[in-house]
């Protein structure tokens, strides 16, 4: 497929919970004039305590760079997890064709502008109290090791995937408390700026709905869901779960 833009955000490369073989699939059969990386796309926290580096991983990264040589203009906006790169900041940082960037503000084919940003400024939790956020992104790679385990006993029996950390993120008050908050926060940001819209990630949700007259758009991620948010031609916005495309 052809696109005007395709936003990826929280693939979590290094870690054993990235689907990198989905993601290198899906930008081998998926082009766009402006490729985002809405952060979180290298999980520093991981290999900072431990190397976690499959090819796999290695031909994702080769996707990108090939992509921005064959003229994709391809944004790398850092995210929590690879927060290192934000320390450079101040200077026009490129990694090859790709260019580094805190945010940036994406003019639709509408004419709308829209803020594109990671997001994790907005969660309070990562903003106010970060050691909070290392001990849930412990916990959640508990929640992660046991959905491998889970997954492959369901791969054997002849069943489709499953996500135990999605459904607790659906169920459980205090994860929905917290997704709709981040939502609020993030959107009267974009309002009090004049923005249309804001494209985001972090909080592996993909969606794309109204919030007070704001159009709130989320990436998802590539570690629950395998999903990208997709401009196309005419203006409109997708997201391409990219498991369900392939069956």
């Amino acid at each position: 497929m052809d696109y005007k833009s395709i936003f990826i955000s929280d693939v979590h490369l290094g870690t054993k919970g990235c689907q990198a073989e989905a993601l290198d699939n899906f930008l081998r059969h998926n082009n766009s004039d402006k490729l985002y990386l809405v952060g979180d796309i290298v999980d520093g926290w991981k290999l900072h305590k431990k190397i976690y580096w499959p090819q796999s991983h290695s031909n994702v990264i080769r996707k990108i760079i090939g992509k921005a040589r064959k003229g994709t203009k391809v944004y790398y906006i850092p995210g929590n997890h690879d927060d290192v790169l934000r320390r450079w900041m101040d200077m026009d940082l490129r990694f090859g064709k790709i260019k580094i960037v805190l945010d940036r503000v994406h003019q639709g084919v509408d004419g709308k502008k829209y803020y594109v940003v990671h997001g994790d400024a907005f969660d309070g939790i990562t903003r106010l109290a970060p050691w909070v956020a290392w001990l849930g992104d412990s916990a959640y790679e508990v929640t992660q090791g046991l959905n491998r385990w889970y997954n492959k006993l369901r791969k054997t029996l002849g069943m489709g995937y499953w996500s135990f950390s999605k459904f607790l993120k659906h169920n459980v008050k205090k994860a929905v408390d917290f997704v709709f908050q981040f939502e609020k926060n993030i959107t009267a940001y974009c309002d009090s700026k004049g923005y249309a819209g804001v494209i985001c990630g972090h909080i592996h949700t993909p969606d794309i709905k109204k919030i007070d007259g704001v159009t709130y758009m989320n990436c998802g991620d590539w570690v629950e869901n395998t999903t990208a948010l997709v401009e196309h031609h005419d203006g409109s916005f997708e997201i391409v779960d990219y498991q369900n495309k392939v069956g």
